[in-house]
């Protein structure tokens, strides 16, 4: 047993004795050294050409690389780099570009001619090492692209699917192709990419955000700063950016939580009566319109026939209730040809009196339909729905009931 403890203990000193000696070796060599360029001209034409700035460090430093134009101006590449030893050495791809201070233009193709590298390290226990390497630069000089006339409309969007200011366009004209990038980016600075890597050529751009992410989730209300970034060719990107608001959004929901069509034996030409009771149990207000709780159809009307059309279904955003029956083959354009507005007043308290009204979240309305079968079936199969117009059907033929009807 003590001979064992006196093996491993050996052992152990002996890895400890090594590498210390490998440290001090390492932190004995220079600061600063092994540095070079892949090549001494670099030939920029838009194909992404670069060339490799290589270099070793012997100990903890903080590195800075720069260049150096004939003129003395100076391009920063990497500012106070934390660097340790490491027996590889640290490369740098360089393309021709170097960043700027500029707000616009946040990288910039450096213009042709002949460049200093310099690379330099500090040692976090003292000591410092710069190490100067020529380079030429040889490109088309190309301008930085220009993101003109940026422009967001409405900055404040309410996207909750009720036709009103759900988007925003955010337009631009582009002078010369580019890649596009457009992100958001929240409150709290999470960003959230909207379009990425998009090839666009030199004319008016436009994109519509709806205030959700690329996979489809709704953002919570808030400011927000949209960013557009265009890069040429060359490396040159430019980037600006504007204010938008969500204020408003959620996701509507409605369910119909009763029905019932009585009587469900009539004679051809008389009506039966449909209850109907509907729920908002969504987390924002619902804009409905139509005929009143109470109008009565007949089966050779539809609802764009009544009123002197005065109910065709609008672009999306509204609401209405509906009843169908199982041989209407009108298709989806003549679903639920009878409809009527889900709301529990009367079309004179309404929010906009006699034209629309809007089913507040947690709000529900008891509506009557009446219909007047003047269809020659002796049964028809009649069924319930919700209807957002220009979008779908929701909780389609629901409550399903059939009506008898004799001659």
């Amino acid at each position: 047993m003590h001979i064992g403890k006196k093996l491993r203990g050996a052992v152990s000193g002996g890895l400890l004795l090594l590498l210390g000696l490998a440290l001090s070796a390492c932190s004995s060599g220079t600061l600063l050294a092994d540095v070079s360029l892949s090549s001494d001209e670099l030939r920029t034409t838009g194909a992404g050409e670069s060339l490799t700035i290589s270099y070793t460090i012997s100990q903890p430093a903080r590195v800075s690389v720069a260049l150096l134009d004939s003129a003395g101006v100076r391009y920063p590449l990497r500012i106070d780099q934390p660097r340790l030893p490491s027996s590889e050495p640290y490369s740098l791809r360089f393309d021709g570009t170097a960043p700027t201070e500029d707000p616009v233009v946040r990288r910039r193709a450096l213009p042709s001619g002949n460049y200093t590298l310099l690379v330099t390290a500090v040692g976090d226990t003292g000591g410092s090492a710069m190490v100067e390497q020529p380079l030429t630069i040889i490109g088309s000089d190309t301008p930085p692209p220009a993101i003109d006339d940026l422009v967001a409309f409405p900055t404040t969007i309410s996207p909750n699917a009720d036709g009103i200011d759900d988007v925003t366009e955010i337009t631009f004209s582009l002078p010369t192709t580019a890649t596009l990038d457009i992100a958001i980016t929240g409150p709290d600075g999470t960003v959230y990419p909207f379009i990425s890597g998009e090839e666009a050529a030199p004319e008016l751009q436009r994109f519509v955000w709806n205030g959700r992410t690329v996979d489809g989730f709704l953002l919570p209300d808030g400011t927000y700063t949209y960013t557009v970034r265009a890069l040429d060719g060359v490396g040159n990107l430019v980037e600006r950016s504007g204010p938008l608001a969500i204020s408003g959004g959620g996701q509507p929901h409605a369910t119909i939580t009763y029905s019932y069509m009585a009587p469900q034996s009539i004679m051809l030409g008389d009506v039966f009566t449909i209850t109907m009771r509907v729920k908002n149990d969504g987390d924002v207000p619902i804009r409905t319109y139509g005929p009143a709780s109470g109008h009565e159809y007949n089966t050779d009307q539809v609802f764009s026939s009544i009123a002197d059309g005065a109910y065709v279904a609008k672009p999306g955003g509204f609401w209405r209730i509906g009843v169908d029956w199982d041989a209407n083959s009108g298709g989806a354009a003549k679903r639920y040809p009878y409809r009527w507005a889900m709301t529990p007043r009367p079309p004179e308290e309404w929010r906009v009196p006699f034209v629309e009204d809007l089913l507040l979240p947690g709000e529900e309305a008891v509506i009557i339909g009446r219909i007047r079968v003047q269809q020659p079936e002796t049964r028809m199969g009649f069924y319930v729905g919700l209807i957002q117009d220009g979008v779908g059907f929701f909780q389609d033929r629901s409550g399903r009931t059939i009506i008898h009807i004799g001659f």
